[in-house]
C-alpha cells in the first residue's frame, strides 16, 4: 500500500483564557509556503495511487450520472415585459445559456449570455445577479472566475449585442440568480453591494449604465461587523428593499424604484434579537416578525405609518406552526410556512385573512420551492416540487381553484419512480425527542442488516434539509442502498425551538440527535454499523466528524466535504470571512469562557485520540472563503498522526474552486462520482 503523506509538526502555542493548547499543524494556514502545496499535492497523489483500481468504477458512476439526465434541456419560459425568458442547456456542454424570445414562444430566439463562452479557458465560472433592465434593452450580470464568491459586475446593451466599457470589481454574488443586482425603473441606474476585507457584503452603491465607478454613489454604508447587506427590488417592482442581517438581529429599508437618487427609509430600526422580513402590497408592507412570536406572526402597516404603533396582527403566533416567507400579488397573499416538519403553501385573499386554503402534497416528505414568479398581477403561482423519488415538476398554481397545472416534469433516463419507495419514520433523542428522518430505497429491497446504507444531516443556521431530489442518488439506490436526511435540531425543521436547541450552548443536541438516527435506522433493520456511512457538507461537515470523533464505532465510512472542522482557531480568528458574523450561531470563544470550554469540547480537530476510525474522505477547496482549504488538511494531518487502524483517509483538494466545488455541471458530477466510488468501495466490496 502506497505510503501516506505525513505533516511535519510545527508546534504553535495558543493561550485563551488563560489555558495553553498546542497546534502542531497551525503552519498549514499559510498559502503562501511552498510546504503547503506541496502536502496538499502529495495528498492527491496518495489518493489516486490508493483509489486507482477504482477507475473504471468512477468512470461507469459518472457514466450513468450523466446519461440519466436530459442533457439538451430547457426550463419552462417565464414571461416578463415584453419577453418569455428562459435558460437551456445543450449536449456537451457545462453551462447555461441564458435565451428569451419576444412577445411569443414561436418568434426567434435571442441569446442574452452564453456562459459556456464565458467559461472558455477557464476552470470555473460561476454567473450570478442575472438581471434584465425593466425597459428590456440591458442586462447587468456578475461573473466569479475563481471560486472565492467575489464576482465582478458587466453591463450588456441588448441593442446592439455589446458591451458597456466599465466593469465593477469585488461585488456580492448569489445562489438565487436576480439577487445581488436590481434596476431602477429608470433602466439606466443599477444598485449592487460590494465588499469588506472578509467579503462580508456592507455597501450598497448606485451605478449609472455609461460612467465609470468611481463615479458611482454610495447609497448605505453597514458598519457593525456583523451584519450583512442583501438587497432585492419587491414584486411589484415598486421598491428597491436593503436587507441588513445578522444571526438573531434583522432591519429593512426601502427606497421607491422609480426615485434612485432618493433616500432609503427605515421600517424598523434593529432591535437586538429580533428578526423581520417585509413584503410590499398596494401601499401597505406586510411583516413577518419574531418579536414575542417565537415562530413569527404576520403583522401589516401603511407605507405611511411605520411607527410600531401602527403596526396590526393580520396572523398571530401560532406554537405549531413556523411562518418562513411570504409572497405578494395584486389578488393573494402566498405565505410559507413550516408545520410537523413538513413545508407548506397557504393562500388567501390579499387581506391575508379571507377565503384561506392550503395546498395538498401528495408524499409523505417533500419539498417544493418558488420559482420566479416575476408578475404580480397573475392567478398563477409556480413552484417546482420533489421528493427523494419524485423527479423536480413545475407546477402552476391555480390561486383560486388550487388547480395543478404541470408544466414540466424532469426527465430522468432509466428511472421508474414505481420502483421506489418513501418514507417518514422518528427516532428517539437522548433527551426523548423525536427527530424525524426521511428514507428512501428501492421497493424490492430486503431491509437487514446487510444494507449499505448513506445518512445525511446538516442541522445548523436554522437550515431545513427538506426531501428533494437528486438525480445522482439513484446511482447509490440501484445497487441497494438505503438514503436517509436527519432532521437534525439545529435545523428548523419542527420551528424555531428546533434551531435554538442545536446552537451554541446547546449545539451537541445537533450531534447526538444524528447519532440517534443512525442507531434507529440500525435498530429498525434497515442496516449495520458495518454498513453505515454518514455524508455532511460545510457545517454538515462538522456534524459527521463531530459523530465521526464522539462515536467512530458506530460508522464504517464517512465524507466530510469542506467540513468546518477546527472550530475554535476559526471561530476565534476574526479576520477569516465570516467569523464575526457567527458568534450568534456557535458562541464567541474570544469573549466568553463558558463558550470557549464548551466549543472546545466538541471541536473534531482539537477532539481526534488515538484510537481506530471509520474510513475518511475529506474534501477542501483552494478558493474557499467559508471553510478555509485547511480545515480539512489539518484534520487529516492531525488524525494520521493518531490513528491506530488501517482504515482509509483521504484529502481531496480542489485547487480551482471554493466552497461549492466545480462550477460546470459534468465536473461537478464526476466529483460526485468519486465520493459514491469511495462509498461503494467501502460498504459493497
Amino acid at each position: 500500500m502506497p505510503s501516506f503523506p505525513i505533516a511535519p509538526k510545527r508546534p504553535y502555542t495558543i493561550t485563551q483564557h488563560g489555558e495553553t493548547r498546542v497546534d502542531d499543524y497551525f503552519w498549514l494556514r499559510n498559502r503562501e509556503d511552498p510546504e503547503v502545496m506541496k502536502y496538499l499535492t502529495a495528498q492527491m497523489g496518495y489518493l489516486d495511487e490508493i483509489m486507482g483500481h477504482t477507475k473504471p468504477l468512477h468512470e461507469q458512476l459518472f457514466s450513468e450520472m450523466k446519461n440519466r439526465i436530459q442533457e439538451t434541456d430547457s426550463t419552462v419560459p417565464e414571461k416578463r415585459g415584453g419577453y418569455w425568458y428562459y435558460i437551456r442547456t445543450e449536449t456537451g456542454k457545462q453551462y447555461p445559456i441564458f435565451c428569451r424570445r419576444k412577445d411569443t414562444m414561436e418568434n426567434p430566439e435571442e441569446i442574452l449570455l452564453d456562459q459556456n463562452v464565458l467559461a472558455e479557458g477557464k476552470i470555473f465560472c460561476s454567473v450570478s445577479g442575472f438581471s434584465v433592465s425593466p425597459d428590456g434593452n440591458k442586462l447587468a450580470y456578475a461573473v466569479d472566475y475563481d471560486g472565492d464568491e467575489v464576482y465582478t459586475v458587466y453591463i450588456k446593451d441588448l441593442m446592439n449585442n455589446s458591451h458597456y466599457a466599465e466593469e465593477i470589481p469585488n461585488t456580492l454574488g448569489s445562489v438565487y440568480a436576480r439577487m445581488g443586482l436590481e434596476w431602477a425603473s429608470d433602466s439606466k441606474t443599477i444598485f449592487y453591494a460590494s465588499l469588506d476585507s472578509t467579503k462580508r457584503p456592507f455597501q450598497l452603491f448606485r451605478h449609472k449604465v455609461g460612467t465609470m465607478m468611481d463615479q458611482d454613489v454610495l447609497v448605505f454604508h453597514e458598519e457593525d461587523e456583523h451584519y450583512f447587506l442583501y438587497f432585492y427590488k419587491s414584486r411589484d417592482n415598486k421598491y428597491i428593499l436593503l436587507y441588513l442581517q445578522s444571526t438573531l438581529t434583522t432591519e429593512m429599508r426601502f427606497l421607491s424604484a422609480d426615485q434612485p437618487d432618493g433616500e432609503l427609509k427605515v421600517i424598523a430600526p434593529r432591535t437586538q434579537d429580533i428578526e423581520y422580513f417585509a413584503a410590499h402590497h398596494m401601499g401597505t408592507f406586510f411583516i413577518a416578525t419574531n418579536e414575542n412570536a417565537k415562530n413569527f406572526k404576520l403583522m401589516k402597516t401603511s407605507v405611511a405609518a411605520l411607527d410600531k404603533s401602527q403596526w396590526q396582527e393580520v396572523i398571530p403566533h401560532r406554537d405549531d406552526v413556523m411562518l418562513e416567507g411570504l409572497d405578494m400579488f395584486k389578488e393573494h397573499i402566498v405565505l410559507q410556512e413550516r408545520k410537523d416538519g413538513l413545508k407548506q403553501i397557504r393562500i388567501s385573499a390579499a387581506d391575508g385573512v379571507s377565503d384561506v386554503k392550503y395546498v395538498a402534497f401528495p408524499e409523505p416528505a417533500y419539498n417544493f420551492e418558488f420559482e420566479d414568479n416575476s408578475v404580480f398581477e397573475t392567478n398563477l403561482l409556480r413552484f417546482k416540487y420533489s421528493s427523494l423519488i419524485t423527479p423536480y415538476t413545475i407546477v402552476d398554481l391555480h390561486m383560486d381553484s388550487g388547480e395543478w397545472e404541470i408544466k414540466k416534469v424532469d426527465v430522468i433516463n432509466s428511472f421508474n419512480k414505481a420502483d421506489y419507495v418513501i418514507e417518514r419514520i422518528f427516532a428517539t433523542a437522548v433527551d426523548g425527542t423525536k427527530v424525524p428522518v426521511t428514507v428512501a430505497h428501492k421497493k424490492s429491497l430486503k431491509l437487514d442488516d446487510s444494507n449499505p446504507t448513506l445518512l445525511y444531516g446538516y442541522g445548523a443556521y436554522g437550515a431545513n434539509m427538506d426531501a428533494e431530489f437528486i438525480s445522482h442518488r439513484l446511482s447509490l439506490l440501484d445497487r441497494g442502498f438505503v438514503f436517509a436526511v436527519g432532521h437534525i435540531r439545529g435545523g428548523s425543521e419542527m420551528g424555531r425551538a428546533w434551531y435554538e436547541d442545536g446552537k451554541v450552548l446547546k449545539k451537541k443536541n445537533t450531534f447526538t440527535d444524528f447519532i440517534a438516527c443512525a442507531e434507529h435506522l440500525i435498530q429498525q433493520g434497515f442496516t449495520s454499523k458495518e454498513k453505515l456511512a454518514i455524508y455532511g457538507v460545510s457545517a454538515g461537515g462538522l456534524l459527521v466528524t463531530s459523530c465521526f470523533v464522539m462515536r467512530p464505532d458506530l460508522f464504517k465510512a464517512v465524507v466530510a466535504k469542506v467540513p468546518f472542522v477546527d472550530v475554535i482557531s476559526s471561530i476565534s480568528d476574526p479576520t477569516i470571512p465570516l467569523t464575526t458574523h457567527e458568534y450568534d450561531e456557535w458562541g464567541n470563544p474570544v469573549d466568553h469562557k463558558e463558550h470557549y470550554e464548551y466549543m472546545l469540547s466538541y471541536s473534531p480537530y482539537d477532539n481526534l485520540k488515538a484510537t481506530a476510525y471509520p474510513n475518511l474522505l475529506l474534501t477542501g477547496g483552494w478558493n474557499d472563503p467559508r471553510v478555509p482549504y485547511w480545515e480539512p488538511a489539518k484534520f487529516a494531518a492531525k488524525l494520521r498522526e493518531l490513528k491506530t487502524d488501517d482504515n482509509l483517509l483521504l484529502l481531496k483538494t480542489n485547487f480551482h474552486a471554493g466552497h461549492a466545488g466545480s462550477s460546470g455541471r459534468y465536473d461537478y458530477l464526476k466529483e460526485i462520482a468519486f465520493e459514491y466510488t469511495f462509498l461503494i468501495e467501502i460498504l459493497l466490496k
